[in-house]
């Protein structure tokens, strides 16, 4: 067994930490262990390895090193700033001080010498220097080795102002390294150091934090970067090999007939992605393994058509299936769409909400137990305990991310005989293909990547509030030609006010430019009442309104064929990916459609180049990885990186893909050869991954 004793140590015992400081670090950074430290890796270095004279530092944005000799240092008479003259031979340079005059004046006493490092700015035409970091020069005995290239730590506002600075943290980490790194254990077997070409954990953590030259750095780094991906992909990979051993499915050997009559009374031809993804879907159901699939399609892609068809292989082999919808809205527009394709079949459907009337839900409950209705369509009604299945062999899951892990468990008990029901799980929102193997790493993937014929692209133009009237003149001609208008606000937060009004004051001005009669305009947000959401949700979806003003609720789900224009107001404060969701809710019928971006007044360049990005092209995959690029994989969708299955402290999801793929294609190869990791040689994988950090929820079983 390893030995973690020291490594395990709380903070607080470590030299020039204490329990003040300890509580902050752990309140600030989650930093709790000795262990902890280790693995708190700089974000970026600073090049100290070189000292300019003070006559060529120049204002330009960079971080600069001089040493100087200090030639006078005076308090103002207000005792508020301090100003130092420091010189070296070739000139002099102004330094200032705002914090901790005492002891600063105390230090910097004239005649002494120091090393400076710091941000060279302007005041009044001259270059100066405000808070620079101070040094002693280079000399024997110095007991922190800094290294040339110098790490910055995270940092928050709360340790600055606690006087935890960067020269603190290097102390602290230095400190941690003197007494803990010896006892840290390599995770990687020798073998895969040799094949891989990396070097040792210590000497990675011990370069990454105090690198002596570049290369020490990026060998250092690359070693750290490719254990975290490889072990984050070993742990998933792990985990779907023991449930293809252990997960029986029901065998399901038919296609059957319901699937026939459907497939056959179809007015089109399904899209090769399609076909494709239905003989991935058949496969897993007659394996006798029980499915697990995430199904990831862009919005209008097809993806109802996939499930209800999967469906119906289960209904063709005895088996009920259901599908689970986050949203009332959605549950009836899927019931909806999937009794027109079961019109041909004698296949009985049903839809169970937190709405349904006491006595339909009697019957739809007996429905169930008797096997009558073969496919139920509904939201999280379909997890209470009183809803019993015959035989439950298929579960569709919708935009899985809106339904808790306890809730979705639950499925399990209503299958029978303990064997549980196969899984598909469907997005619209296509997901980068590196985040997708991290965060569904245990789960198969198909795509459908390719668009039905006769689907219109919708054009994308964007404006300035100077544009509204010409707006507004277009909406009122698109109304008049029949057909209806979205018009979203941003309501990022719920309990934001200032949004809410925006959106109420929105829809004011939609009133009064459109009046009623002959026109109808709704509202919809998250802080209506149901009853009052579904009734002018029900009433745009139904045509008797024209316009809806809305916050993002509409994003997935609202299918209005008849709506041809797309109005995102303040649309730089969206995601790349939510203004793609955002813009599919129109183009589902035959008529041209417009998605319009309503610029606010101040638009940074991030958001300029989203919206310039969302005009260019309509394929939500590309959208997603740019998005990812720009904001990272912690914003995309609520996705924390600390939530994905194993907290990164240096890989990088948007920066390290063709990594990620290597790693996951090496720890593939070593499963092959050793799926339960009881070889010698992989014994200190074993124990790796026995360690808490990797005991996830177990995402294949509850997706």
């Amino acid at each position: 067994m390893r030995s973690r004793s020291i490594l395990s140590e709380p903070l607080q015992y470590l030299e020039g930490v204490g329990p003040k400081r300890a509580a902050l670090l752990s309140r600030e950074l989650g930093v709790e262990k000795i262990e902890d430290l280790l693995y708190l890796f700089p974000h970026r270095y600073e090049d100290r390895s070189t000292i300019v004279p003070i006559a060529s530092i120049r204002d330009e944005g960079v971080n600069v090193q001089f040493m100087g000799k200090v030639k006078s240092a005076e308090v103002s008479s207000d005792r508020k700033r301090l100003t130092v003259i420091v010189e070296d031979e070739s000139g002099s340079m102004e330094l200032v001080f705002f914090k901790g005059l005492k002891y600063t004046l105390e230090r910097l006493s004239p005649g002494s010498r120091f090393l400076f490092f710091g941000k060279p700015s302007s005041f009044q035409g001259r270059v100066n220097f405000v808070h620079p970091e101070i040094d002693a020069p280079p000399g024997p005995g110095q007991s922190i080795p800094t290294g040339v290239l110098t790490g910055v730590y995270p940092s928050t506002e709360a340790l600055r102002n606690a006087g935890v600075t960067n020269k603190a943290m290097i102390k602290m980490v230095g400190a941690a390294i003197g007494v803990g790194l010896r006892d840290v254990v390599d995770p990687l077997p020798e073998y895969i150091l040799k094949e891989r070409g990396l070097v040792n954990i210590r000497t990675a953590i011990y370069n990454i934090h105090f690198p002596s030259d570049g290369n020490a750095l990026f060998k250092a780094t690359g070693r750290m970067k490719f254990q975290e991906l490889f072990l984050l992909q070993l742990n998933l990979l792990k985990q779907k090999y023991i449930h293809s051993r252990n997960d029986k499915g029901f065998v399901m050997h038919s296609v059957g007939a319901p699937f026939h009559e459907c497939y056959k009374s179809l007015p089109y031809d399904l899209t090769g992605a399609q076909k494709r993804v239905i003989k991935e879907i058949r496969e897993d159901m007659q394996s006798g393994i029980q499915m697990n699939r995430l199904l990831q399609g862009d919005v209008g892609s097809g993806k109802t058509l996939v499930a209800v068809l999967s469906c119906l292989i289960a209904v063709g082999n005895g088996f009920q299936a259901c599908i689970m919808a986050p949203t009332e809205v959605l549950a009836r527009q899927h019931y909806a769409n999937i009794r027109k394709y079961l019109a041909p079949t004698k296949v009985k459907a049903a839809i169970l909400t937190g709405s349904s009337k006491s006595g339909e839900r009697r019957e739809i409950d007996e429905g169930l137990r008797s096997g009558e209705i073969s496919i139920i369509v509904g939201t999280h009604a379909l997890l209470e305990d009183k809803v019993v299945f015959r035989s439950l062999g298929l579960a569709v899951i919708d935009e899985q991310h809106r339904f808790g892990v306890e809730q979705r468990s639950r499925l399990w008990s209503k299958s029978p005989g303990g064997i549980p029901p196969h899984v598909l799980v469907m997005t619209a929102t296509p997901i980068p293909r590196t985040l997708a193997m991290t965060l569904y790493g245990d789960l198969d993937v198909s795509v459908i990547d390719e668009m039905p014929p006769g689907r219109k692209p919708v054009r994308t133009i964007q404006i300035d509030e100077s544009k509204r009237y010409a707006l507004n003149k277009f909406i009122k001609s698109e109304i008049d030609s029949g057909r209806q208008i979205f018009v979203v606000y941003p309501l990022i937060f719920e309990s934001e006010k200032s949004d809410l009004r925006n959106l109420e004051i929105g829809y004011e001005n939609m009133v009064r430019a459109f009046p009623f009669p002959p026109y109808k305009v709704v509202a919809v947000h998250g802080q209506q009442p149901l009853e009052e959401k579904n009734f002018n949700m029900e009433a745009f979806a139904a045509g008797r309104a024209h316009i809806l003003v809305s916050t993002t609720v509409i994003e997935v789900g609202v299918d209005v064929p008849n709506a041809s224009v797309m109005v995102i107001e303040n649309a730089e404060r969206f995601g790349l990916s939510q203004l793609h969701q955002l813009r599919g809710r129109v183009g589902r019928g035959s008529d041209k459609s417009y998605c319009i971006l309503v610029r606010g007044d101040k638009v940074g360049e991030e958001g300029k180049k989203r919206l310039d990005l969302l005009c260019s092209t309509e394929d939500g995959f590309v959208l997603s990885e740019e998005d990812m690029k720009m904001r990272g994989p912690g914003n995309m969708e609520g996705t924390q990186q600390s939530g994905l299955p194993v907290e990164l402290n240096i890989a990088s999801l948007t920066h390290d893909g063709p990594l990620l793929t290597d790693a996951r294609n090496y720890a593939q190869k070593i499963l092959d050869d050793d799926p339960q990791l009881k070889e010698e040689k992989n014994a200190p994988l074993l124990e790796e991954l026995s360690r808490q950090k990797y005991h996830k929820e177990d995402f294949s079983k509850i997706s």
